[in-house]
């Protein structure tokens, strides 16, 4: 049977491990696989390797190291500074967040919801942006957290967080952004921001799986979600995964070294595929369209057809790319987010999402280019909405 060669264009669902970075976790499976918290000396040589990661990941947000915690990835960070602070700080108090979070953040709003929380879900403009009166007005005396994401990992959109972080501390608010989609590609500085908590994850940045950051500022005290020994200064029990955390540093070292020269290649490609889409394609509406948005992301919505069933026929052609979010692709619903921003839930379920990494070359846009055009009408052929 013939093999189909891939053209991954699927980047923000989750990225290839770089050689280098595997390179440097391979020996901490293996011939240095001690324990990093047993006190003889191989087991001090791994406590160095991950306090080494510690040291590279706060360069890359311009952090403390001390304020660097290891997770399991984004979704436990986000659940441990939602959760985590509002259990420290407020009894059945208010938290605010938006609506189109990821749902590592929404549905640990619902659960608080559930447990007698008040929660405000902030709405966004017709490109993902949230509106700094809207949360200004939303604050209350019993708000304990605000939560907003750097940016949309469906659409691209960046937020003012700098904006939005000024007035939750006016208030004395906390400020929490979960930043899975941003560090890594466009500079994040948490110094400069102010900001309380910041989330992120190993394989969105081309290192492992199943490895994430916390990061928190050291005044801002939180409750544990996990029991066990003293691990990561008591906020995260449990032996830390030593190649995981090895790999998402060495992923932070590679990630702030060469930040500017990906953008560089990937922008152009991002833009020559809208522009070709648009020209070839009728009837499509370009999700996110701001300046305020991620280089490497393109969200599209091609009217009177479903989603799914492009993606059928391009996965045939080898070409992998997402309709909506990888978390919820699995789901008949249309995105929330494209809801959220003012989308027909028919126009919603005719979304694609391109994202595109460093490892992508421009005859990856070019098999797009050429594939999607013949399947967008071919199935509009077959559909009863579609007038030529």
């Amino acid at each position: 049977m013939e093999t189909v060669r891939e053209y991954y264009l699927d980047y923000n669902a989750t990225t290839p491990v770089d050689p280098g970075v595997l390179k440097e976790m391979t020996r901490f499976f293996s011939l240095q696989f001690h324990n990093p918290s047993s006190f003889y000396r191989k087991a001090g040589e791994a406590n160095q390797a991950l306090e080494a990661a510690r040291n590279q990941v706060s360069q890359l947000i311009h952090a403390d190291a001390g304020d660097i915690y290891f997770t399991s990835g984004g979704t436990e960070s986000d659940n441990l500074a939602v959760l985590g602070a509002v259990r420290k700080y407020g009894k059945k108090g208010h938290i605010i967040t938006s609506q189109i979070e990821h749902p590592a953040v929404l549905n640990a709003c619902k659960y608080l919801e559930k447990n007698g929380y008040e929660v405000t879900y902030l709405p966004v403009s017709p490109v993902g942006l949230v509106n700094s009166e809207d949360l200004k007005k939303s604050i209350k005396d019993s708000t304990i957290l605000v939560s907003i994401m750097h940016a949309n990992n469906e659409i691209g959109t960046i937020q003012p967080l700098r904006q939005l972080i000024e007035i939750a501390h006016q208030r004395g608010v906390l400020f929490h952004s979960d930043a899975v989609q941003t560090v890594g590609r466009i500079p994040v500085d948490v110094k400069g921001l102010d900001i309380d908590m910041l989330s992120f994850s190993g394989h969105k940045i081309y290192g492992p799986k199943g490895v994430g950051v916390l990061y928190k500022k050291k005044r801002v005290k939180i409750e544990p979600l996990v029991f066990g020994g003293g691990h990561e200064q008591g906020v995260r029990a449990g032996t830390e995964n030593v190649p995981g955390i090895v790999g998402i540093g060495k992923a932070a070292q590679m990630a702030a070294a060469g930040m500017a020269q990906t953008e560089a290649k990937i922008r152009p490609l991002r833009d020559r595929l809208q522009k070709k889409i648009l020209e070839t394609i009728p009837e499509v509406l370009i999700n996110g369209d701001t300046p305020e948005r991620l280089f490497n992301t393109l969200n599209v919505s091609i009217k009177y057809i479903e989603g799914e069933a492009i993606l059928a026929f391009l996965d045939q052609e080898g070409l992998a790319l997402s309709s909506g979010s990888a978390c919820s692709s699995k789901s008949l619903d249309p995105s929330h987010v494209l809801l959220a921003i003012g989308l027909k839930h028919e126009d919603a379920h005719g979304s694609l999402r391109i994202s595109l990494g460093k490892f992508n070359e421009p005859e990856d846009v070019d098999k797009l280019i050429e594939v999607l055009p013949p399947v967008v009408e071919r199935l509009r052929s077959m559909s009863p909405f579609w007038r030529k």
